[in-house]
């Protein structure tokens, strides 16, 4: 199978590119299934219901998000309609809407899709390594599924690293998202999962992570209060990672950083 993952969505540069590069993406490429976080899709804060159905439309085939998931508040009552809009699955028991889910590509493969979160700086949820065990016993690789996603929103390279070797060999790939910056550790971990600490982010690279420079700077400069941060509106650059799985084992055979557009150098799949 062909997977593409396509990291933080930040604001409406960030939308705007990640929206026009999807269609392009998925022929080129000759996607199977696209997952899009879009935690940050809505002006930097949270996603509605109606960007939502604007990556459907581009062709997204499940979404995923983090900790900003609620950050636009009609997103509580719309996540229960939406079974491939995801949250984070470690969310405390009776959070609106669900952490995993089963797509069928065209092709009639199903492909698991995982949402967990981490814990170091983060909010205090249930263990990700534990959730994760308790997944791999509900979708287990090359038998009723044909491949296993997890995006995991995590803050500290060290806890998704350890979550990837976790995770090797019972899923098809685990890529990091949350800090926005796409690291240069793209790999097959030994036991056949193809892993990424942070996929980065679809947004414009001349700013904090995202945001608008002043205001960030300001604050580490005085540590005052320096009002709301703003979305960076220049050109983004769209930071995604491809993978190919055996389609024996759902294990990866190929993975590889996509970076287009924007300020950031660019990367593609070699044929």
């Amino acid at each position: 199978m062909r997977l593409l993952h396509l990291g933080d969505v930040l604001g409406q540069s960030g939308r705007k590119a990640a929206l026009e590069a999807l269609p392009m993406l998925r022929d080129r490429l000759m996607v199977d299934v696209a997952v899009v976080n879009v935690e940050n899709a809505a002006h930097g804060f949270g996603v509605t219901a109606k960007i939502c159905r604007e990556f459907y439309a581009a062709g997204a085939d499940v979404l995923t998000t983090g900790n900003h998931v609620w950050d636009q508040r009609e997103i509580i009552t719309y996540i229960d309609e939406d079974k491939t809009l995801l949250r984070p699955w470690n969310f405390p028991d009776g959070t609106p809407g669900q952490g995993d889910c089963v797509f069928t590509a065209k092709s009639g493969k199903k492909v698991a899709v995982i949402n967990m979160m981490g814990r170091l700086y983060m909010d205090p949820l249930s263990c990700p390594f534990q959730g994760a065990n308790k997944l791999f016993g509900k979708y287990r690789l090359g038998k009723n599924v044909d491949a296993v996603l997890i995006d995991f929103h995590a803050e500290t390279t060290s806890e998704k690293m350890a979550f990837g070797h976790h995770c090797d060999g019972r899923a098809s790939l685990v890529l990091g998202t949350h800090t926005h910056v796409p690291t240069a550790d793209a790999q097959i971990l030994p036991k056949g999962t193809a892993y990424q600490t942070d996929v980065g982010m679809c947004g414009d690279f001349n700013s904090v992570i995202g945001m608008k420079q002043e205001n960030s700077v300001a604050k580490f400069l005085t540590k005052m209060p320096s009002g709301r941060f703003e979305p960076a509106e220049g050109p983004a650059t769209v930071c995604g990672v491809y993978v190919e799985t055996d389609d024996a084992t759902g294990l990866a055979k190929r993975i590889e950083p996509v970076r287009i557009g924007g300020r950031l150098r660019g990367s593609w799949p070699n044929a």
